[in-house]
């Protein structure tokens, strides 16, 4: 195996902040790449004659991959380390956007950019994910929110310098570019060294797993078995976090999908309906390790699930008052408070699910989430899209998107005081008896 998987003690700094630093640019290309994409949706609309929900099928093709490869990057984590497995995931990536750039129908893009981008940002995010709890612990909040700001930092530039390219080059040309630009996941892997253990493991402790891995077939199945545990759905708090973040996945991206879209329906010109993204992604850049500083204060560490629902409350009321905003000042404002709420919910998605699970158990756990995240992130956006195709006006899909997140963080609140007050009751019935053992011999 290798080191980063030894079990040795997490460093929590020294060279584990140039791993952030890698981190930071491959979470940035895996999550600003799927929405950036739709600067370019509105011109490949027109040259292929694609409507709404089969234009927004790209992005949620790309997503869902990304999330269903979840168990499949995980194991290629544990069994090669995450340097490798991010710099082909690199390669993977440039290797899409150069080839769809040569697409002439809207199915090639759905496997261009849908399956194998996907697959190659899914090896950048799982492995990046999976490093950065091998080398923090105490700092592990901080570590994650500037690890999870390279998504709102690479969206505030990659939205402009997409609507510069495009307007040069088309988006052929932009697709080219932007491919040969993803070849900097590859040098973020570089920087990616295993965690190298303090002390080796005694010779008699390796013996009993050499022979246990012995037949092949075993081995593999065991693998298989460990990434896709279904055990976790025994854990309370594991399904409760699920749902919540199932509801919350399905209305996540649809908003980011559509609003430059929206913005030039509201007779916003198509720069500045590009610069919402951006300053979305500008908000979220800030907003991301702040979270991170917040939730690893003493007053809030242990009450970070409650934190969380509320970040998704913030974002699901954000959604629902958008179709007010007729005005680009007004849209302004949205996009503000839209960045606020989307940035503190990722800077502490996968720290709740880390503090559910432990950094031992989080990449089987994430692995499975991702898996089943897919199924909302592929229907959320063409859903989206289906709206505005059927009703003409973009206001309904962001009710829909409102009420589903308001939903889920409202479900995530209500469900976790529940979780708690059972764990406290399960906590009393188990030190009872001791406790009237204890009293017995006084």
């Amino acid at each position: 195996l290798p080191a980063e998987t030894s079990g040795c003690k997490p460093p929590d700094g020294g060279w584990g902040w140039m791993v952030v630093l890698g981190a930071h640019i491959s979470i940035g290309f895996a999550y600003s790449t799927p929405k950036a994409l739709s600067i370019f949706f509105k011109a490949i609309q027109e040259d292929l004659g694609a409507s709404y929900s089969e234009i927004a099928w790209i992005s949620s093709i790309m997503l869902a991959v990304m999330y269903a490869g979840g168990p499949v990057s995980s194991m290629l984590v544990n069994r090669f380390g995450s340097r490798p497995v991010v710099i082909t995931g690199g390669l993977m990536c440039a290797v899409s956007m150069v080839t769809a750039s040569f697409g002439n129908s809207i199915v090639y893009l759905y496997f261009c950019i849908g399956v194998i981008g996907g697959c190659g940002l899914c090896l950048n995010l799982n492995a990046s994910l999976t490093i950065i709890s091998k080398y923090f612990l105490a700092r592990r909040p901080l570590a994650n929110g500037l690890a999870m700001a390279g998504s709102p930092v690479f969206l505030c530039l990659l939205a402009p310098l997409n609507q510069y390219l495009l307007g040069w080059f088309g988006w052929r040309g932009s697709l080219l570019i932007l491919g040969g630009m993803m070849l900097h996941c590859c040098v973020a892997g570089a920087l990616m060294r295993p965690v190298v253990a303090l002390r080796k493991q005694p010779q008699k402790e390796e013996e009993p797993s050499r022979s246990s891995s012995a037949d092949p077939k075993q081995g593999c199945m065991a693998k298989a078995k460990g990434f896709l545990d279904l055990s976790f759905f025994n854990d309370r708090g594991f399904v409760i976090y699920l749902i919540g973040n199932v509801l919350y996945i399905f209305g996540a991206y649809a908003p980011i999908v559509f609003l430059s879209a929206y913005a030039v329906h509201k007779r916003v010109d198509e720069y500045s309906a590009a610069y919402l993204l951006s300053i979305m992604g500008f908000v979220d850049m800030f907003v991301r390790p702040g979270t991170g500083l917040v939730a690893n204060s003493k007053w809030i560490r242990p009450r970070i699930q409650y934190f969380f629902s509320f970040a998704m409350v913030f974002n699901g009321t954000c959604h629902l008052l958008c179709p007010l905003m007729d005005t680009y000042p007004l849209l302004v404002a949205y996009a503000i408070f839209f960045g606020v709420g989307f940035g503190m919910v990722f800077a502490l998605i996968f720290e709740c699910l880390m503090d559910l699970m432990g950094s031992r158990r989080f990449p089987s756990a994430v692995g499975l989430v991702t898996i089943i995240e897919c199924f909302p992130m592929l229907l959320g956006p063409p859903a989206a899209g289906f709206l505005v195709d059927a009703f003409g006006d973009y206001k309904y899909l962001f009710f829909m998107c409102g009420a589903v997140i308001l939903t889920g963080g409202l479900f995530l609140f209500v469900m976790n005081v529940y979780n708690y007050h059972m764990l406290d009751k399960e906590k009393r019935a188990d030190s009872g008896p001791v406790e009237q053992y204890d009293e017995v011999f006084k």
